[in-house]
């Protein structure tokens, strides 16, 4: 079957096809929440083409309300014939949430973290490196047992940017060296370089607190900034770019009624 899942984060909607496991095609653009249902059914379309034919299932998570909204009736106007889930409370994931209250976890967190562990087994720690960098740590039973949350690299620069007086909006890339000889890939160190060194403080802090080897627990870095930063932690042993679809995936078909 051909699978539409949709991951709507507060500044981009990752949209992709899967057939089975295979993620076929995808795009990558802006969570507007003045669009309406109708201009999200057009873009859809017109982003799949004649692929929209071919849909047999939708499901979507999403962190943003007025456009969970929106999506919803969309599904409902122009996807009717369609089995669409959307991950919420109530919806089946197959991953216990070990947390003080587990409706309070965002629906992307869960997604990612079934399919660290689905697909890679657990212990596992997923790095998602979006508006906000997410930590989501998952136990050898398969359990979510919590995580962590910093501020995005693309949020933090532009803060810096907006609050020095001496500073500007610059390039998000990686400099030349981490000792910087100008203003801009000083910026530049800062968050690359800055932010590789929080990625590895604190997932050693989380294997420590996991009380297991760190050889046996698989750190998975995800997320659309995830190549700029990806070789310079020494701390991943998988880049997937695809895991949120992935675990979209696997919440749809756990939420399927066997055929008769």
């Amino acid at each position: 079957m051909t699978l539409l899942a949709a991951d709507i984060g507060n500044s981009h909607t990752f949209i992709g096809l899967l057939d089975g496991a295979e993620v076929t095609a995808h795009w990558r653009v802006n969570t507007d929440e003045r669009r309406t249902a109708d201009e999200w059914s057009v873009l859809i379309r017109g982003l799949l083409g004649e692929l929209v034919a071919d849909v047999d299932g939708v499901a979507v998570c999403a962190t943003v309300p007025a456009v969970l909204h929106e999506w919803r009736e969309m599904l409902e106007s122009h996807f009717g014939d369609v089995t669409a889930i959307v991950v919420e409370p109530g919806v089946k994931t197959g991953i216990p949430v070990l947390m003080d209250n587990p409706r309070e976890v965002g629906s992307d967190r869960i997604v990612n973290s079934l399919a660290a562990a689905t697909l890679h087994g657990g212990p596992a720690i997923v790095v998602d490196f979006g508006t906000a960098t997410t930590f989501d740590v998952v136990n050898a039973k398969g359990q979510y047992v919590g995580g962590a949350i910093s501020p995005g690299i693309e949020i933090s620069l532009e803060a810096l940017g907006r609050r020095g007086a001496q500073l500007r909006k610059v390039e998000l890339a990686r400099p030349r060296s981490v000792i910087a000889k100008n203003t801009v890939e000083a910026l530049q160190s800062g968050m690359v370089f800055g932010v590789a060194a929080q990625v590895e403080g604190l997932v050693a802090r989380m294997i420590a607190e996991l009380g297991v080897p760190a050889e046996d627990v698989t750190v998975i870095a995800t997320g659309h900034l995830a190549p700029l930063l990806v070789d310079d932690c020494g701390c991943f042993t998988v880049h997937s770019p695809w895991l949120t679809l992935q675990g979209l995936r696997l919440v749809f078909e756990r939420n399927q009624t066997p055929s008769a």
